[in-house]
Formats: structure tokens, C-alpha cells, sequence
């Protein structure tokens, strides 16, 4: 394959996901959403599948327009954004088998737990969030060092 044929896949990707540009409306957002959730699916049980490395652009392409759009607050603790993914997806604290039982949860919700790396994860995952908002990145630095490690 020589350089004009890339260039023609190139273009055929841009019209066909916008890669060359950024997301611009709520609509490129979520077609953008659909487009990786169809090349996750495609890539499923591949972990060397190179739609990976295509996934990974259209996913910066997606934050990107999230950081623009839907930024997060800057004070919001972990416990914070958990809760809100919570009440925006409907679910109950005996929902989230990612962060373990009804209690683990409750005491991460309080600010008497942090959640691990395991759980933020995972909760990466489901949620499709960035993981420095679970992390903590945002909080004041006395947030993150609240009992129960």
C-alpha cells in the first residue's frame, strides 16, 4: 500500500467518523459514541486488534468535546461524581458490583472510603468517564486522604 492509497482510507475515515476534526455538536457527540461503541464491539477478545489504535483517536476526539461541553466541576470529590453517575444512570448503591457490596459503596459515598484502582476502573468502563475524576484529581487535596484505605 503506498502513500496515496492511505490517504484515500484517510479520507474515507474522515467522512465517514470526522476524525480530522473535532466534535461539534451534542449529534457528532453521540454518533461519535456509537461509532466507538460499533469498533469496541467489532475489536471485542482482540487485544492486538489495530482498531484499538482507531478507537483511541476517536475517543480523544470524544473527550476532547466532553472537556469543551460537559466539563467537571472543579470541586467534586469522587464520592461527588459517583453519586451523580448514579442518579443520571438510575442506580442504587446495590448496583455497583465495580465497587463491591451495598456498604463499600455507602462508605464511599460518605467520604469514608476511597475507591482503589480496581474499582475506578472499572467504573471507568461502564461509565465512560475520565479516570482523574474518580481519582480525586479535581478534589481538594484533604478529600482523597479521608479514612478507610
Amino acid at each position: 500500500m503506498n502513500l496515496r492509497d492511505v490517504a484515500a482510507h484517510w479520507v474515507a475515515l474522515h467522512e465517514a467518523m470526522g476524525l480530522a476534526r473535532p466534535i461539534a455538536s451534542e449529534v457528532e457527540y453521540s454518533e461519535a459514541q456509537a461509532d466507538v461503541e460499533e469498533l469496541v464491539a467489532a475489536a471485542e477478545g482482540d487485544d492486538a486488534s489495530p482498531l484499538w489504535g482507531l478507537i483511541g483517536v476517536a475517543g480523544d476526539r470524544i473527550r476532547a468535546y466532553e472537556a469543551r461541553a460537559h466539563p467537571w466541576p472543579d470541586t467534586a470529590t469522587p464520592a461527588d461524581v459517583l453519586a451523580l453517575l448514579m442518579q443520571e444512570h438510575g442506580l442504587r448503591q446495590c448496583d455497583l458490583p465495580e465497587v463491591g457490596s451495598q456498604g463499600v459503596v455507602s462508605e464511599v459515598l460518605a467520604g469514608k472510603r476511597v475507591l482503589n484502582a480496581r474499582q475506578v476502573m472499572a467504573l471507568t468502563r461502564r461509565f465512560r468517564v475520565p479516570a482523574d475524576v474518580l481519582l480525586g484529581a479535581h478534589a481538594e487535596p484533604d478529600a482523597q486522604d479521608r479514612g478507610g484505605r
